[in-house]
């Protein structure tokens, strides 16, 4: 078993330091970015030289930091890392003839450069990896998570996303047809389906141990799917299913990744129609944006909705019985070829 401490979600919603779910920011030119906070934990002079990433990511992490100095190691998930300082390193290549180069682009623009400023920052010489593996990146970090804990039973983790708008990423997605052209409220992202959706960033953080005492939920399952098939991925979710809860059971809350892309609307109707009809049915990537850890901000969500106990009403899509969330099946699809499952519950007592 493996229990959520301390989250920390710095998002393009009012996520951190304060936390209101019962509005919804409007995105801005197609884009939702995030929310940034003061980071009064970081150093002026160190955040001058941090890239937005790894600000984000040390911003988030600090908070946890503060109750848990010392955890037996660091995992952070990303998709690209620090690519905009990664392009800023070579055009000095170019600018400066391969002469005195400035050394921070180039230290700021690699993918593990988030998880290795944390160590820095706290002296941290135990366990510390990046997974980079676009849309299942953090559900690889949380399978890596599980498994050191099953190893490990005394230790705790820090685990953790980090995810930013890069102009480089973001045009060449938008040529190849991710992002929509036209121009769309994230609050319209269900309104009218086109091909593409909005694309978004953030980071998410928290503390990863056995122990269930002052936890905030349960981590009881992941399962990841590689396919373009629909029903290769239906078979996977009735397998998932069947392994994870017993005959006549249902999850109370299947939060979905949905975005507002048609290409993908057979995957995530597959996935509902499989539900009881007593499964309540939630949206999160309006709030979010896409991004290929758009799935730890849906972990985030969850955790709020156990500590809450209701469902935010701009989340719902299906209203379920009236009865308490606990146990949220998370179903995200990253551009209709990865697919991940994560099954959280609340804690019991």
């Amino acid at each position: 078993m493996a229990y959520f401490h301390f989250p920390v979600c710095i998002s393009p919603q009012i996520s951190f330091p304060e936390v209101d779910l019962s509005q919804i920011r409007e995105s801005k030119n197609n884009l939702l970015e995030v929310i940034e906070p003061a980071y009064p934990g970081i150093p002026a002079a160190a955040m001058r030289r941090m890239g937005k990433s790894v600000r984000m990511a040390v911003g988030a992490a600090l908070p946890i930091l503060e109750k848990f100095p010392q955890p037996d190691g660091i995992m952070i998930a990303t998709a690209n890392g620090g690519m905009e300082d990664c392009i800023k390193f070579l055009n000095q290549i170019v600018e400066y003839n391969e002469g005195l180069l400035t050394p921070a682009n180039f230290v700021q623009s690699t993918s593990n450069a988030g998880a290795a400023q944390i160590a820095l920052a706290t002296k941290n010489h135990n366990y510390n990896i990046t997974h980079v593996h676009r849309g299942l990146a953090f559900e690889n970090a949380l399978m890596d998570t599980m498994m050191l804990l099953k190893e490990n039973t005394d230790a705790g983790y820090l685990l953790g996303s980090t995810d930013v708008i890069s102009a480089y990423n973001y045009n060449i997605d938008r040529n190849a047809g991710c992002f929509r052209d036209e121009p769309i409220l994230n609050t319209h992202l269900f309104q009218s389906k086109a091909k593409g959706t909005i694309p978004g960033e953030g980071s998410f953080m928290v503390l990863m141990n056995n122990q269930q005492v002052g936890a905030s939920a349960e981590l009881i399952a992941v399962k990841t799917i590689h396919s373009r098939d629909p029903q290769v991925v239906l078979k996977s979710l009735e397998k998932f299913i069947s392994e994870q809860f017993m005959p006549g059971e249902w999850p109370d809350l299947l939060l979905t990744g949905e975005d507002g892309d048609e290409r993908l609307s057979l995957f995530y109707d597959n996935v509902e129609t499989f539900m009881n009809e007593s499964v309540q049915v939630a949206r999160f990537k309006h709030f979010c944006g896409d991004y290929c850890t758009a799935s730890s901000f849906a972990c985030w969500l969850a955790i709020q909705i156990f500590e809450s106990g209701e469902v935010p009403v701009l989340l719902i899509k299906k209203a379920g019985k009236n009865k308490p969330i606990k146990r949220i099946l998370i179903y995200n699809n990253f551009r209709g070829a990865q697919h991940a499952f994560i099954l959280v519950s609340a804690v019991d007592g």
